[in-house]
């Protein structure tokens, strides 16, 4: 069994939905598919939830919305029903706009829109090319829990639903990204959450590939946006895409990974474009394990750097510090310490996350026993590869091509899969572009 997961560029014309359908319709063991909402849309929604939104403002995006839809619709056949379904799916939506208390839950119902109007329309054009797929409401199969904006799993539940909702000798269309808690509220996984959902669905129907079909065909040695030669990696392991993932790589959504490997599900990277070419897999051991397979760059880098000499020859510092970070559910990515001060990388920078923010409230509770320095604009580069940790030669000619760069942080060794060195955000693709050319061009 395949589970197939097309991204908003892959939905978001007639023609992207006819491109993706042919895909669907070239092997019938393509019998669960997950689709995002239509490029932009996500967008516009998140653009609605402002309180200060005025009528006209309001007006705008909703026309915008509604009429990428029905420039998909008037190409389909069924055009009335069709029609008939969207207007009312935009009559619920304008009904939730004008309800009062904008809390995380309503913004969660919001953002479901998008994927609920798309896979109306994606399974009319499933039909034009002979593939009779059942609609399902991922909010039936999805169960989280109440965190709205970022909700987690529950792994137990997704299963036995998925059980009881989807049956292998049918095909079956439903959303990415959204999901319901135990009292049938709409929960949202995030952004990017679109990847998140197919892998539990795969996880859950115990699929044996999952399939994410996006606008770029696969995984690259680095963003080819940054550098043009970067190339397409064919297979790479389950640890280097994670640490891919996590550290900026943007082809697939940093949870997407972790139901795959529970699961033992095979993923494969291609493009809904051009879906001729290989694109990349995603395996437990690759044929090849070069040291260096890949660099990424994530922006938007937040240091954190605590300083107290109560931390020297003494106990219970760190513990203390990482207590206030749980607390306010604050996640830590990159470490390194000294006699008297730790510093820290956050997932607070990263501005579309749907983490708790670095707030004043985080900021006096620290400094009620440390001494405490923000600092903003930087860039994190990552070399991804594997033995890294063991192998020589790699840090010296690193650090000596870098030799005119201020770097901030560096952590080497923790991982065999990465090096990692934070530096000023406007040098980090030029420094990418000169540690491809040197490791990998």
């Amino acid at each position: 069994m395949i589970v197939s997961k097309f991204g908003g560029t892959s939905v978001g014309t007639f023609e992207a939905m006819q491109h993706s359908a042919s895909i669907v319709a070239e092997n019938t063991d393509r019998k669960l598919i997950v689709i995002s909402a239509t490029s932009g849309t996500t967008n516009d929604l998140v653009a609605l939830e402002s309180p200060t939104l005025g009528s006209t403002e309001r007006e705008e995006i909703l026309m915008r919305i509604e009429e990428r839809h029905l420039s998909i619709i008037s190409e389909c056949e069924n055009q009335e029903e069709l029609r008939k379904t969207f207007l009312g799916q935009m009559s619920e939506l304008r009904e939730h706009l004008d309800q009062t208390g904008r809390e995380k839950r309503w913004k969660d119902r919001l953002y479901s829109f998008g994927e609920l109007m798309s896979t109306r329309i994606f399974v009319q054009v499933l039909k034009q090319y002979g593939i009779e797929a059942e609609w399902l409401d991922a909010r039936d199969v999805m169960k989280t829990d109440s965190t709205f904006g970022n909700a987690a799993p529950d792994i137990k539940q997704i299963a036995k639903k998925a059980k009881k909702f989807i049956k292998p000798d049918k095909t079956y269309l439903t959303q990415g990204f959204i999901g319901s808690d135990i009292f049938g509220n709409t929960t949202t996984l995030g952004r990017g959450g679109s990847d998140y959902s197919a892998a539990l669905f795969a996880e859950g129907v115990n699929a044996d590939v999952l399939e994410i079909w996006t606008d770029v065909a696969g995984v690259y040695t680095t963003d080819p946006r940054i550098v043009p030669d970067a190339k397409p990696i064919s297979e790479i392991t389950f640890d280097e895409a994670a640490e891919l993932s996590v550290f900026g790589g943007k082809v697939l959504h940093p949870a997407t990974l972790k139901p795959a490997i529970r699961g033992n599900v095979k993923v494969r990277v291609a493009s809904s474009k051009d879906p001729s070419q290989e694109g990349t897999l995603i395996v437990n051991t690759s044929k090849e394990s070069p040291v260096i397979r890949a660099i990424s760059l994530r922006k938007d880098q937040t240091l954190l750097t605590v300083h107290s000499l109560d931390m020297l020859h003494q106990h219970g510092f760190l513990a203390k510090l990482f207590t206030v970070l749980a607390k306010h559910k604050i996640s830590v990515d990159l470490v390194t310490t000294s006699e008297v001060s730790v510093s820290l990388t956050l997932d607070t920078a990263n501005k579309a996350s749907n983490k708790v923010e670095l707030t004043d409230e985080v900021l006096n509770e620290l400094r009620g026993f440390c001494e405490v320095e923000v600092e903003k604009d930087l860039s994190l580069v990552a070399l991804i590869g594997n033995r890294m940790e063991s192998t020589s030669g790699i840090s010296g000619p690193l650090f000596s091509l870098l030799e005119g760069y201020n770097i901030r942080l560096v952590c080497h060794g923790a991982s065999p899969n990465n090096v990692c060195f934070l530096v000023k955000e406007g040098t980090g693709e030029e420094i990418v572009k000169l540690v491809h050319k040197k490791f990998i061009g």
